[in-house]
């Protein structure tokens, strides 16, 4: 099967076909982008877990003059998630727009939020479910951590063992 995205994984979904807690994990990811720190890129990005508890924990991307510095939303969503002590989630949604434009296609975390997310999927002991919407979300796809990061290496791989960290 063919999607938007030209992913096999990928599945793509309407606004009307989320659960109700998709839906609130999407507006809250939404609502959040309009925090975004940006002076460099202008470009808005809001992320928003939800924790097993039920607990939505969200976050934006804040620029940095030394680029190296800047964080992703969904870094921060997850650095948020574990300064309040959760570090359990299933599923996380990301939205983001330009300064003077809507994105007409999904944006999907960078290579190192990947990772963090897939990280995340290991202690969490779940596959984290990936929602991604446009700004007007007339597009969204659902997909997982595992398809977005195929073949990646976590601490399971390393023969950690992550359950002290499970909160």
């Amino acid at each position: 099967m063919s999607s938007a995205c030209g992913l096999s994984f990928v599945k793509p979904v309407t606004l009307e076909e989320l659960s109700a807690p998709q839906r609130m994990l999407l507006d809250a990811a939404a609502q959040v982008m309009e925090t975004a720190y940006n002076p460099y890129s202008n470009f808005y990005v809001g992320a928003a877990l939800l924790a097993q508890d039920g607990q939505v924990i969200a976050a934006s991307n804040v620029e940095n003059s030394a680029y190296g510095s800047t964080i992703c939303a969904e870094r921060m969503t997850l650095g948020k998630a574990n300064s309040e002590g959760k570090r359990m989630y299933d599923s996380v949604a990301i939205i983001a727009r330009g300064r003077d434009f809507d994105t007409n296609t999904v944006t999907g975390p960078c290579g190192a939020c990947r990772q963090m997310l897939y990280e995340a999927s290991q202690v969490s002991g779940k596959d984290l479910e990936i929602i991604l919407s446009t700004t007007k979300k007339d597009k969204i796809v659902i997909t997982s951590i595992r398809e977005l990061l195929p073949l990646a290496f976590g601490p399971l791989d390393l023969g950690i063992d992550v359950t002290k960290y499970q909160k």
